[in-house]
């Protein structure tokens, strides 16, 4: 299956400089690429106050740009933008989901239609390509495709480093992730389950337990800052604090967390579970060995 049309999704908020960096990578990698593929970009705006969709409608005036609410966050957002884009009367052949703090290189583009032609013949099928990204402050690994290489009562992960060839991984963030149609009409988009967390683990492994690759890109497809941080409030925060940042969406999301954990790790449930709450009542066994984040949340 050659691709001919792809529409690009994105979902932003209050960071117009990150975004509009973004899309300019974006454009100058397109202008770059032997490849004479059609695209089509949908960003949401998730009720930015900082000019952002004034700026884009300005510069880049062929952008589909649907407005949010405020409340999208990522999960909703991206969602948004790939409802628009079927909506449209345009049968794409892939949807290539973009964090809007992404810059791009010149060959992620490359990177992936050699992975989709990797796919096509190593497994007979289209699936879901995972470009890696480097932190530009210390060149490390900050996002891609992680493979989980245990799962007892806990699960065991590790990001995959990307080669000189397409590797098989388990789950892949979707800082840049490639979704053919062939999987949508398999497995549809993002659940609405997930607001902000989550969403792009629960796809492509939903996509694994279908048997669809999910398959890392060879090399890096771009820069992108690590900004998860610790996953606890440190002890000198108040209890009632450290309760509201276990429930919000840009905290532990425990309601999306404990709904994925369910989906897919339910026998280890209940580790995780006593892990959310420990970190929430008792921050001060983190703070003391300074552990990092569990290895399945985003």
């Amino acid at each position: 299956m050659d691709m001919e049309k792809i529409a690009i999704l994105l979902t932003c908020h209050n960071r117009k400089d990150k975004t509009i960096n973004c899309l300019k990578s974006v454009y100058r990698a397109i202008d770059l690429s032997k490849h004479k593929i059609k695209f089509d970009i949908y960003l949401v705006d998730d009720g930015s106050t900082d000019g952002t969709n004034e700026e884009i409608s300005k510069k880049f005036p062929e952008i589909n740009i649907t407005n949010g609410s405020g409340e999208l966050f990522w999960s909703g957002g991206m969602r948004l933008a790939w409802e628009t884009a079927l909506k449209q009367d345009i049968d794409y052949d892939a949807f290539l989901l973009l964090n809007d703090d992404v810059v791009l290189n010149e060959l992620f583009l490359d990177n992936l239609l050699l992975t989709h032609e990797f796919c096509l013949k190593q497994y007979n099928q289209s699936g879901i390509y995972a470009c890696s990204t480097k932190d530009e402050l210390n060149s490390k690994i900050s996002y891609g495709g992680t493979l989980i290489t245990h799962r007892g009562f806990k699960i065991k992960s590790k990001l995959v480093k990307p080669t000189d060839v397409p590797t098989p991984c388990t789950m892949a963030n979707a800082n840049i992730l490639m979704v053919t149609k062939d999987v949508v009409k398999a497995i549809g988009i993002l659940d609405k389950k997930y607001i902000h967390q989550f969403g792009d683990y629960d796809y492509t492994l939903m996509a694994s337990e279908h048997k669809i690759p999910v398959l890392v890109c060879p090399g890096f497809g771009g820069i992108c800052g690590d900004d998860h941080g610790n996953s606890w409030l440190p002890s000198n925060s108040s209890l009632k604090d450290r309760i509201n940042y276990l429930f919000s969406p840009l905290g532990l999301g425990y309601n999306e967390q404990s709904y994925y954990l369910k989906k897919h790790f339910k026998y280890q449930y209940p580790y995780y579970f006593t892990m959310l709450w420990l970190k929430t009542l008792f921050p001060f066994i983190w703070d003391k060995f300074k552990k990092t984040k569990v290895e399945i949340s985003k």
